[in-house]
């Protein structure tokens, strides 16, 4: 019987990003692999975010290419497979005008468009979504109106209503309390064991590293490791790769 090939997610090859004569990213290359769990961690303005803004479309390389499920980025449509959560989007004006249905709907736009009508799937996509994520009986409160840990749940159903194959999340806890971060990572580690959703998550913070993270990517201007959390976790790494003395505490989540 022959095997079935599954292309990467994402599969960067020799990228690089400048602007101006400021580079900030240099010959990165790496594979994010369906079922995947994955952490992407490193120093403030190493490049992460500018890396997933580039893995999403939302910035062009200067060099290198991007595939996106086998796909070359250019040609690639199929977005409603990716949830994306950006840095901050648990931070909310308290006058902004939309409930958390209208927030947690507007995950289904990659699939119908902006201007298209919900459908019987669409309604059944965001209910499941609020459901999964515990904010059913927020609906009809304004997004501004709820804590940081309650926005953080409704911006990643909002992601999670297009039925997404990978989440991507750009550093989950700014401005969430530390119970809300602990029931954060409790719910990564359900979509990715139950749901069956790969996971990339963005931190500068070693120390909400999960025990159940398959790879982790140590990006500063360049990809510098690629390794299980084992491997690179350890004081004479983290010590080696931000250049100052490191004293690493890993926390159950």
């Amino acid at each position: 019987m022959p095997l079935k090939f599954s292309p990467s997610l994402f599969e960067l090859r020799d990228l690089y990003f400048s602007k101006g004569e400021n580079a900030i990213l240099k010959a990165v290359s790496m594979k994010v692999l369906a079922g995947e769990y994955c952490a992407i961690i490193g120093p403030n303005g190493g490049g992460k975010t500018t890396l997933i803004r580039l893995m999403m479309g939302l910035e062009k390389p200067t060099s290198g290419s991007i595939s996106l499920f086998g796909i070359p980025q250019p040609q690639f449509n199929a977005w409603h497979k990716i949830g994306y959560v950006p840095q901050r989007s648990a931070l909310v004006d308290a006058t902004f005008p939309a409930t958390v249905r209208e927030v947690v709907a507007m995950g289904r736009y990659a699939r119908r468009g902006i201007f298209g009508w919900e459908n019987r799937s669409d309604k059944e996509a965001i209910e499941e979504a609020m459901e999964h994520m515990g904010v059913s009986d927020l609906r009809h409160r304004l997004i501004g109106h709820l804590s940081g840990g309650q926005r953080q749940r409704v911006m990643i159903a909002r992601a999670l209503a297009s039925h997404p194959e990978v989440l991507i999340v750009d550093e989950p806890n700014t401005g969430v309390d530390v119970e809300s971060q602990h029931r954060f990572y409790e719910l990564l580690r359900f979509l990715n064991k139950t749901a069956h959703i790969a996971i990339v998550f963005i931190t500068h913070d070693v120390g909400v590293i999960a025990e159940d993270i398959s790879k982790l990517f140590f990006v500063n201007q360049t990809l510098l490791l690629s390794q299980t959390p084992q491997e690179i976790l350890s004081c004479d790494s983290m010590s080696r790769l931000y250049g100052t003395p490191a004293h690493v505490v890993c926390h159950n989540h």
